[in-house]
């Protein structure tokens, strides 16, 4: 099993968890000062947004670190809650019926967690097609033995797709530090975890901030009227200035650090667009309101589902031993 730090005390991981607090301080006091000298109701809204999101990142940025203190296992765990959570959410925006009930039974107390335990065992001939190949079949099957055919293929897709972006997709983030085997890079995945889950929420905020200060061109007006070209390029080409500056924490050199982290921008941006499609189709703002003032799980994870397997299966081809 991989372990947290390579010593008892690893400096680069520790220097990124510092200065992603220090990132955080400095947010909350530009914030606070923000908010005070706001005048127009446009301003005050799109302040008092930028103060709830750093809020949120404060909670979520300690819990990840206490659970990449605790290990892998820990770390598993709160993805693996992550998952549930988030494919709760997604599984309550789009009804099912009576007939549905004892497929999700499964894929709630069964193939999730057994998903989540090939992760831990790092298993990954079964974890990488337990999802897409046999609950993909099973999930049908178990619906149609129940008897209920009105509408039995949207039925039946919601609760794959479900599956697939909450639990599968989502489960490729711990899986980097658990069955990643980088040569020269031993014993270091909780740095590239890190710097994956920074680049990701630097992405969403560059993006948004871009977007709120010089944003004009939309790029999806009737899916995320608040997602323009100008937010997508600036915060686009930010975070990925910021990622190659954070190469030393990674395997990866500069350039390389640089195109992985515009992949990961790239894939980011697909996956808020699609799950904020599927919340127009429901009709609804937020996916649920599990973080306090910032929505619910799948409101973080939208652009981390996306990314994660893509920026993962790219390593493993590209510098897997």
């Amino acid at each position: 099993m991989l372990h947290l730090f390579r010593s008892p005390k690893d400096p680069a991981l520790l220097y990124l968890l510092g200065g992603t607090l220090g990132l955080l301080f400095i947010a909350s006091i530009i914030g606070a000062v923000l908010a005070r000298r706001a005048s127009s109701d446009k301003a005050k809204l799109t302040i008092a947004n930028l103060n709830t999101r750093t809020r949120a990142w404060w909670m979520m940025v300690l819990v990840f670190a206490a659970a990449l203190a605790v290990g892998p296992i820990g770390t598993t765990i709160l993805f693996g809650f992550s998952s549930f959570m988030a494919l709760r959410e997604f599984i309550t925006l789009t009804p099912t019926k009576a007939g549905d009930h004892r497929a999700l039974f499964w894929v709630f107390f069964i193939i999730t967690p057994l998903h989540y335990y090939f992760l831990a065992t790092q298993w990954y001939g079964v974890f990488v097609i337990l999802i897409p190949v046999y609950a993909f079949l099973f999930v049908p099957l178990r619906t149609a033995i129940a008897g209920d055919c009105e509408h039995f293929l949207e039925r039946t897709a919601k609760i794959q797709w479900g599956l697939m972006v909450c639990v599968y997709c989502i489960s490729y983030a711990p899986a980097i530090l658990l069955l990643l085997k980088i040569p020269g890079f031993a014993g270091q995945n909780a740095k590239l975890l890190f710097w994956f889950v920074a680049v990701v929420e630097m992405s969403d905020v560059m993006q948004y901030v871009w977007g709120k200060t010089c944003g004009k061109h939309k790029i999806a007006p009737t899916v995320s009227p608040g997602k323009t070209w100008e937010g997508l390029i600036g915060g686009g080409v930010t975070t990925v200035g910021l990622g190659a500056a954070l190469w030393w924490a990674t395997p990866f050199s500069p350039l390389q650090a640089a195109g992985m982290s515009a992949i990961i921008v790239l894939m980011g941006f697909a996956g808020g667009l699609v799950m904020s499609a599927i919340k127009r189709d429901r009709g609804v703002k937020d996916w649920g309101t599990a973080i306090g003032g910032h929505g619910g799980v799948m409101d973080r994870m939208d652009s981390l589902s996306f990314a994660a397997p893509v920026f993962f299966h790219v390593v493993r081809y590209a510098f897997h031993a």
